[in-house]
């Protein structure tokens, strides 16, 4: 009797995906990124850089190159540069966004990530590295004196979450019927042997989602004040304040958004210190036996992601040091390292569900070849250490992010400042009505991004009524540190500085 074919086209796919697919299959991401961070953290940017480059090459780069590239040339002071290359990385987020509305729903219509392992689907980022991607964007650009191209950016951030939060209603509503049509349960709570405390934390489970960060929507609301749109920065500092609540500098930058103007003098800069720490965790791939009903098998290995915060790069200070003696409290007001565990926590059903379905067909077509004998037994002996060997978690993400974000906000007289952080010191000459300075701790080093310097807004001027109140010899209605003067004045109104357009 004719041995059947249907067997050997059963595991034609697995043999053919594995020789094509090369080198990706086997690629260790969490390998390459601790060497490059192992050199950001000494220093040597320029090795960095270049071991970046070699570690990618062919010409065709996915959007972790531009992600990655970016932030390196960033810690480079390169903002031009950077923000070339987070715009190459842009561009294929919008191609995922233009993707994603048309196919909404569709989570599991990647044929490879069924065959051989997540590692061969295109990698469109994970939601937060995509929102982050405009905010970093952002800095870049307030770097280069920017500010209407930093609004930009953070206009792109409130539209990129809601085009976030619609596909992953649709895609969690599919993936709920996929699930329920094949009886799999998608809890992560049942991997035998998963560390569930890393995602079950209470700050993991309490975040409002794993893509919306407080730092983003607060650097919104100061951009847009200070571009003088107090009507746009009110909801993004609200909107911080919901993420983070109970943060007593997120509730200040709503708390006293419309008294502030009268309150700094013109000599006076309103400075928003920002002090990034760390990187990103990593993720690692963990091989969990899966009890799956395929035929009369039991249980099947499958691959799952699991991320590690490293500990050697989480220094997070608690203040700045201004001219020798001032001492300004930071809040960290977002956590990367949170943010990717709930992003995985919500992502862990996908996850299964592609595991679950990768395995039954990968072991179904094995069993056919083994059930055929002879000749064809021994293309299922190839399959089943070709299946073992590619089994492994995606262990892709941005790791040079920050771990964590911290923010102190102080009034300054413009002019030079020596300012400190540990041992690190720089002096800033602060100028204009509004400065951003962005410090960024790793290893045992400490980089500090060119400060900057908001436009110059102008002079706030009083109201007509409250005017005439002032030049009067009433002490009822005086600004802050003003003296009512003792005699009626009237005072000629400054010329207003030409503002910038939103």
């Amino acid at each position: 009797m004719p041995i059947s074919t249907r067997p050997i086209s059963l595991a034609l796919p697995f043999l053919l995906t594995i020789t094509l697919s090369g080198c990706s299959v086997m690629r260790s991401y969490d390998d390459e990124l601790k060497q490059t961070i192992d050199l950001v953290g000494k220093g040597q940017i320029d090795q960095a850089l270049t071991q970046h480059e070699a570690n990618n090459t062919g010409g065709d780069f996915d959007l972790l190159y531009y992600l990655e590239k970016g932030e390196l040339l960033r810690l480079k002071s390169q903002y031009k540069d950077s923000a070339g290359a987070w715009l190459l990385a842009d561009q294929k987020v919008n191609e995922w966004e233009n993707e994603a509305k048309v196919r909404a729903g569709a989570i599991l219509e990647n044929v490879g990530a069924v065959v051989l392992n997540d590692k061969t689907r295109r990698y469109d980022g994970h939601d937060y590295e995509k929102v982050m991607l405009s905010t970093r964007l952002a800095l870049d650009h307030l770097s280069a004196g920017d500010w209407n191209a930093a609004r930009t950016e953070i206009k792109k951030t409130h539209e990129r979450e809601a085009i976030i939060a619609e596909i992953n209603a649709k895609d969690t509503e599919a993936l709920e019927q996929e699930s329920k049509e094949k009886g799999i349960t998608t809890t992560f709570k049942d991997l035998n042997g998963y560390p569930v405390e890393t995602l079950n934390s209470a700050e993991v489970t309490t975040l409002k989602n794993g893509y919306q960060s407080a730092f983003s929507h607060y650097l919104a609301g100061f951009v847009y004040e200070a571009l003088n749109e107090q009507g746009l920065a009110s909801p993004g500092y609200r909107q911080a304040i919901e993420l983070q609540p109970n943060i007593k500098i997120l509730e200040d930058g709503l708390a006293t958004l419309e008294s502030r103007p009268s309150l700094r003098k013109p000599t006076e800069t309103d400075v928003l210190f920002v002090v990034e720490s760390g990187a990103a965790p990593a993720l690692s791939s963990i091989t969990i036996p899966v009890p799956v009903i395929v035929s009369n098998l039991g249980v099947i290995p499958i691959s799952f992601p699991v991320l590690h915060s490293d500990p050697s790069h989480t220094l997070q200070p608690n203040t700045i040091g201004i001219d020798g003696k001032d001492t300004l409290p930071l809040a960290g007001v977002t956590s990367l390292d949170t943010m990717s565990k709930r992003a995985l926590r919500d992502d862990m059903p996908g996850i299964i569900v592609r595991g679950i379905l990768r395995a039954a067909a990968k072991t179904m077509s094995q069993k056919a070849l083994m059930d055929q004998g002879g000749g064809v037994a021994i293309a299922g002996i190839a399959l089943n250490i070709a299946n073992v060997i590619t089994e492994s978690a995606d262990e892709r993400t941005w790791r040079t992010l920050p771990a964590t974000i911290s923010i102190g906000r102080v009034t300054l007289p413009s002019g030079k400042h020596d300012i400190a952080i540990g041992s690190s010191k720089q002096s800033i000459d602060i100028q204009g009505s509004h400065a951003i300075v962005v410090t960024r701790l790793l290893g045992n080093q400490v980089y500090w991004s060119q400060p900057a310097f908001g436009p110059q807004m102008p002079v706030y001027t009083a109201p007509a009524a409250i005017q005439a109140i002032e030049n009067t010899d009433s002490p009822a209605i005086t600004g802050p540190n003003k003296k009512a003067p003792s005699k009626p004045k009237k005072k000629k109104a400054s010329k207003p500085a030409q503002q910038a357009k939103g």
